[in-house]
């Protein structure tokens, strides 16, 4: 992978900055894959140019800081964004035709998701902006979590996967569908989890309440 290699040696010879600013860029809608690019500052970590655990949290920082600039440019100049000629770019009538269709029908599920949609990402950090539908606060709510099940991933394969580049590459290429099985799957815990602690709440809320009308009952019945 040609792109993958350029990376690893644009980051090798900048470090962290060089990481963050691609990372943003990416954001932006510029078409950086931004998998690839966590990748490649894993492999940098992997062979000893970096440190992966702080790899992992500049990664953070750069999706989460481009991804917050898209949301705020909708929400600040709404349906004007459109007339700016970089978001025009991204944000074209078919693709905001699509992204309002999806919203539609997933709802703010969307703000999640989106993390795994590249080519709709930013349109949708844009439209969500722009239609005020959702929260700054949900918004970094979905988009955080989609973003911690998804950056370490990437980082941490190009690191363990610094050395062998066969098997690297055949990762990177089935990772994206791996990611997303692996997030569908932890909401779908995260969701049985809530319900059942739920269910025990409301079976002792009733237990409780039974039980005060019990002795409730006993209180005021009259002495034989």
């Amino acid at each position: 992978m040609d792109f993958l290699d350029f990376l690893i040696r644009l980051f090798t010879e900048h470090g962290y900055i060089a990481v963050f600013v691609v990372l943003l860029l990416s954001g932006f809608g510029i078409p950086l894959p931004e998998d690839i690019s966590l990748v490649a500052g894993g492999v940098i970590a992997g062979l000893g140019y970096a440190n992966v655990h702080v790899m992992v949290v500049v990664g953070l920082a750069g999706v989460l800081v481009g991804d917050i600039i898209m949301f705020l440019t909708g929400r600040h100049f709404g349906a004007r964004a459109l007339r700016l000629r970089w978001v025009s770019c991204v944000l074209t009538p078919r693709r905001y035709a699509k992204v309002q269709h999806k919203f539609a029908r997933y709802g703010n599920r969307m703000m999640f998701f989106a993390r795994f949609l590249p080519g709709l990402r930013t349109a949708v950090y844009i439209t969500a902006g722009m239609s005020h539908r959702v929260s700054f606060t949900r918004f970094i709510l979905f988009d955080g979590l989609a973003a911690v099940l998804s950056v370490p991933f990437w980082v941490y394969l190009g690191y363990f996967g610094a050395e062998n580049h066969q098997w690297l590459v055949a990762w990177v290429k089935r990772g994206e569908s791996v990611v997303l099985v692996g997030a569908v799957l932890l909401i779908a815990l995260i969701g049985w989890f809530w319900w059942r602690r739920r269910g025990r709440a409301r079976a002792r809320l009733r237990a409780f309440r039974v039980h005060r009308a019990a002795r409730h009952a006993q209180t005021h019945e009259p002495p034989g």
